[in-house]
């Protein structure tokens, strides 16, 4: 049976499910025509859901569920509750919750795995275009096939159609194994790079490069369609000779191909390249591993043979068109790849499940908004000022008028600053910018068709409308104007750039609707979350920084002006990278003089650094050496000063409106997983175990390579540790019960949580995922 791709939007848009699950999907009418009523009891009372059957194949049975709470989609405990009912009726089951005014639903299914159970959750709202949505209603079509030579569908069939379009689990935890073996392979044939962890990020800023384009060849955005265009070129360049693979044609399709426009390359370029649109982006200049071993640098084919044959072995749709396959590989997908793989080296690192990003990102933005729409409790309005009250943003939306619209279009959304402190690889970042696009869409929706005559917002929104794409146009606003993160490890910053860039590549559907990438090099930065100045004091910094002969605030100045250059720069120019190298350097001017105010604060409160030592006699750690700290001790915790990087948010407006995050929750102490993903060259040549290690550290400590690393890496803790009980930013991280300290160990959940708060505006939200003992 063939999927007609646009009646089935027009249906899924409209909210007539039954119709398209009979229609388009080819299922069967259902056998029960009256709503059933289900009580479900919570916290002592019963609730009572209306649940219509709208389809059923084999005994396998769609149901429509009415929300009761009208807007608000019952929680998951509620879901669970209902669920567990039906299953006593049919075993094998689909719900879809919808709201009252039928603008927002959510589809629940349940995994099973022997007495084990796993909720899967599906959000789709009116104003999405239903591309992602659109992917599994394709799976779940039923094939008239099964029904051939006089036989029916079993039951089995039915639900396993279910379970391909809505457990994604198979095709992430295969992919992510393959990869994570590729990865390995690729990683040992990369040659010229002499530090081991230079060479492992560098396998990583080839591999997401790599991803990234071919989501773009599988679109059809590359010469002129070509959906195997680095196979295609990987043959060609053998031909004209082993290994050129990556000196010849991958650097000029990165560095010349992606990163100028055509007019801009060489003639010999092009006629290599073909067809290639001009991308802009950090992503492809050249990257700081590249520059410092520039000429050393080689990769042979056979990396990118083995790599190229696993990425061909999957369905890679960027914009999540329609197919059904197990193999799809989809953004949403690669993130929760970039998840995994990084939280396999990173200590202390957690994958957020969708639902999670998704449901606290919602929450605390719309409460944001809802706090700055709506009047104050007690406040008297001003005459000729309306007064609002909404007790959902959903309500907020279904009744816009122009005033609304102003003042979301030009007042709440565009200077709402949003931070992730602990970003990974950006999960939250994306789940947020979801949010504010729903909200976006439901505004120009309104304004298109019924304020599109006010002089404000028609402007706005035909500026608006010139852009190729406006979905495009949402994203790349969203992206530059709210969103903001940092983590410690500086490839995960890396990878959530490149999600938010393949984020906005799905929202057009022509390669001549793509307009340049943003430049976010300095909306998403590497640093230490907990470890830097929050507000600079200028006396200080002017003190470090009169060596340059201006001062702190003149500073500053000069980098608000270069980074908004580096912004705005939407067309190529050779001075692009000249441009991003002198922001770079100045900042690490900045951090140094920066690192020497923080040093003072360390010295002002008696920290000392305590050398972890060798007793040579007893052959066991010895007592700790005290000695004065140096800025190299402060540089190696590479702090992030807030007040300098972010000094727009955290001087002018007063910190984020909100901060979303997950942040791990390990206790601050040395850890052998740690330690072992730092030293993994010498965890290899010396055939450690993490148990060995656990088990046998004193016989393991004999070796004066091995002793030497562990001293090193134990001296790190015990002066963060002092700073982080005595800093005035950390003064809660000690309860005291009956006069009694409690809860001593220094947890970095508690420590974000503080320091959340320290970087919130008066008023700002916070959406944190800790744990429930707080």
């Amino acid at each position: 049976m063939s999927f007609n791709i646009r009646r089935t939007r027009d249906l899924l848009q409209s909210f007539e499910f039954k119709t398209l699950f009979i229609e388009e999907l080819n299922w069967s009418k259902a056998a029960a025509i009256r709503p059933e009523k289900i009580p479900v009891m919570q916290d002592g009372a019963e609730i009572i859901f209306t649940c219509t059957q709208i389809a059923q194949v084999a005994g396998v049975v769609i149901y429509e569920v009415a929300v009761p709470d009208a807007e608000q989609m019952p929680g998951e405990a509620l879901r669970k509750s209902l669920q567990r009912e039906i299953t006593k009726i049919h075993r094998e089951h689909l719900l879809i919750f919808v709201n009252q005014s039928r603008s927002e639903s959510l589809w629940y299914w349940v995994k099973r795995d022997g007495v084990k159970q796993y909720a899967r959750t599906h959000y789709y709202y009116k104003s999405q275009p239903g591309d992602l949505m659109l992917s599994k209603l394709s799976t779940m079509t039923v094939d008239l096939s099964l029904f051939e030579a006089g036989r029916n569908p079993t039951v089995t069939e039915i639900a396993n159609r279910l379970k391909r379009a809505l457990d994604i689990e198979p095709v992430t935890r295969k992919f992510y194994t393959d990869f994570k073996e590729q990865h390995g392979k690729f990683l040992q044939l990369i040659q010229g790079i002499s530090d081991e962890r230079d060479r492992r990020w560098y396998a990583s800023v080839l591999l997401n490069r790599l991803m990234f384009i071919y989501f773009l060849q599988r679109k059809t955005f590359i010469d002129k369609g070509k959906i195997e265009y680095l196979q295609d070129r990987l043959t060609e360049s053998k031909k004209r000779g082993p290994d050129r693979y990556y000196s010849e044609f991958l650097t000029a399709l990165f560095f010349e191909g992606f990163a100028k426009p055509a007019d801009q390359r060489s003639p010999a370029v092009n006629a290599m390249l073909g067809e290639i649109v001009y991308l802009n982006g950090g992503l492809f200049l050249p990257h700081s591993i590249e520059r410092k071993y520039a000429g050393l640098i080689v990769v042979p084919d056979a990396a990118f043979d083995n790599l190229l044959k696993l990425f061909s072995s999957y369905s890679w749709n960027l914009d999540d068109t329609p197919g059904g396959k197990d193999d799809e590989i989809n953004p949403d997908v690669l993130g929760y790849i970039f998840e995994k793989y990084i939280n396999q080296k990173a200590f202390g690192a957690y994958y957020t499940a969708p639902e999670i990003t998704e449901y606290l990102c919602r929450q605390t933005i719309e409460s944001l908004i809802l706090y700055r729409i709506n009047t104050p409790p007690g406040m008297i309005p001003t005459a000729g000022i309306k007064s609002y009250k909404f007790s959902s943003v959903d309500e907020l939306l279904s009744k816009l008028d122009v005033s609304l619209c102003q003042q979301l279009l030009f007042e709440v959304l565009p200077k709402l600053s949003l931070l992730d402190p602990a970003c990974g690889s950006g999960a939250f970042l994306v789940a947020a910018m979801k949010t504010l696009i729903n909200i976006y869409t439901a505004i120009v929706g309104k304004v298109e068709v019924q304020f599109a005559h006010n002089l404000s917002l028609g402007k706005w929104f035909s500026d608006a409308k010139s852009h190729p794409s406006l979905q495009y146009y949402i994203k790349k606003r969203i992206i530059t104007d709210n969103l903001f993160g940092v983590d410690i490890m500086e490839e995960a910053t890396e990878i959530a750039k490149l999600r938010l860039f393949l984020s906005l590549v799905t929202s057009v559907n022509k390669v001549e609707d793509l307009e340049p990438l943003p430049n976010i090099d300095f909306n998403i930065l590497p640093g230490n979350s907990l470890v830097g100045l929050l507000r600079v004091d200028e006396a200080k910094a002017d003190r470090q920084l009169g060596l340059w002969g201006k001062s702190y605030h003149q500073v500053l100045e000069e980098k608000n002006r270069l980074i908004k250059t580096y912004r705005d720069a939407s067309t190529y120019s050779n001075t692009l990278q000249a441009l991003r190298d002198e922001i770079q350097a100045a900042r690490q001017t900045a951090m140094d003089n920066l690192n020497e105010v923080l040093l003072d604060d360390f010295k002002a409160l008696g920290i000392k650094y305590e050398q972890a030592t060798w007793d040579t006699t007893n052959n066991t750690e010895g007592k700790p050496a005290k000695r004065n700290l140096t800025p190299a001790d402060i540089a190696a915790l590479h702090p992030f000063h807030w007040g300098y990087d972010f000094n727009m948010v955290m001087n002018e407006r007063g910190g984020f409106d909100a901060i979303i995050t997950n942040p791990p929750w390990e206790i601050f102490k040395p850890q052998a997983k740690e330690f072992f993903a730092e030293h993994s060259t010498l965890v290899t040549k010396n055939k450690m175990t993490i148990k060995d290690f656990e088990t046998e550290q004193t016989k393991l400590l004999q070796n004066a390579e091995i002793r030497a690393a562990w001293l090193a890496y134990q001296s790190r803790f015990p002066f963060q540790s002092l700073f982080f009980r005595a800093a005035k930013q950390y003064e809660n991280q000690i309860s005291v019960v009956n006069g009694k300290k409690a809860g001593t160990d220094i947890n970095f959940y508690k420590l974000f949580v503080e320091q959340c708060y320290n970087l919130l505006k008066p008023g700002g939200e916070c959406g944190i995922v800790v744990p429930s003992g707080i």
